[in-house]
């Protein structure tokens, strides 16, 4: 039964993990593998039809469900919780481990919602703060980096901003040709363009065309262009692109960092004004100082920092990570 669950859990979250319509067909996809997307999709697209606060409440209920089922990524988030809030006791982190996992399933209704739901369906739903600096700064003439993190509002909050100002994306390829052929086109007609993670010279001519780029390097990809940085306290590994690409490019970098307000009353999108004397001619501080300002954001909203992911799962020359089955 266990497995069953888990294997159900996974399903669930790579069916709705971007919930967009899909081709007729791919040859590299088993019958059933399509059928289930299909049936996944058509599910999202009915769900962003419902009200928002009722979305919501799903959604809630949603991430209650998988915590139960989604074993895996529950202990991923207890170790990260358990480096990341050495101060809370159990019983604390457990309320904050349970939030974390409601604001993860309302993340997945979100998702659904940004991709299917009617623009009027958007209205008053954000609050937007900082727009100025955004404009400021793409005046200048040399784009914007627009620094995030992988918070769960991740996908509403770029058609919130989207619906104020036009700016590029920087994705990552989804394993599913079907997903990834959608995704793209979506987020094209959301966002103008829609860039590969790993396409940096795409982000440089979006950069050096005058736009703004949606940029987060707060995931662990291995210590290749990455430098050991303090996260939480805790080492991490943390990609140097925020400083290679404002050094290249000369363009301003400005914080841009979503919250959900409690209560289901909407969003908190702020921006801040870009970075003064950044980049400098050292690497590890400006990158330093990339994860000390999305520490900060986190810290105000720590329920909705995906805590799911394996943060730390690259360590220094001679410690274990702290993912490992003890």
């Amino acid at each position: 039964r266990e497995a069953g669950e888990n294997q159900a859990g996974a399903v669930f979250l790579t069916r709705f993990r971007y919930p967009l319509p899909l081709p007729m067909s791919s040859s590299s996809l088993s019958l059933p593998r399509r059928l289930a997307t299909r049936s996944g999709i058509a599910l999202a697209r009915a769900a962003a039809r419902l009200p928002w606060q009722t979305q919501m409440r799903i959604g809630r209920q949603l991430g209650r469900r998988l915590m139960a089922v989604a074993h895996r990524r529950r202990r991923i988030a207890e170790v990260n919780l358990r480096l990341c809030f050495p101060e809370l006791d159990e019983a604390k982190r457990g309320e904050l481990l349970e939030r974390h996992f409601e604001s993860l399933g309302m993340g997945l209704m979100e998702t659904a919602f940004t991709w299917f739901g009617r623009d009027a369906q958007f209205e008053g739903l954000a609050r937007i703060e900082g727009l100025e600096h955004l404009d400021e700064a793409l005046a200048r003439g040399r784009g914007v980096i627009l620094l995030s993190a992988h918070f769960t509002t991740l996908e509403i909050a770029g058609r919130l901003l989207a619906r104020e100002r036009r700016f590029h994306v920087l994705y990552r390829e989804h394993k599913n040709p079907l997903f990834e052929a959608e995704m793209r086109a979506s987020r094209e007609r959301l966002f103008e363009k829609a860039i590969p993670r790993d396409d940096m010279r795409g982000f440089l001519r979006s950069l050096k065309a005058g736009h703004a780029v949606w940029y987060a390097p707060d995931q662990d990809h291995g210590i290749h262009h990455a430098v050991f940085v303090d996260f939480f306290g805790v080492q991490a590994a943390m990609i140097t692109g925020t400083h290679r690409l404002a050094r290249i490019s000369g363009a301003p970098v400005v914080p841009f960092f979503p919250k959900r307000l409690a209560g289901d009353a909407g969003y908190h999108l702020r921006i801040l004004p870009p970075l003064d004397r950044f980049p400098t001619g050292d690497v590890h501080a400006d990158t330093q100082r990339i994860s000390t300002l999305i520490e900060q954001a986190v810290r105000e909203c720590p329920e909705q920092y995906l805590w799911v992911h394996r943060r730390f799962k690259t360590r220094p020359a001679g410690q274990r990570s702290p993912y490992d089955t003890p």
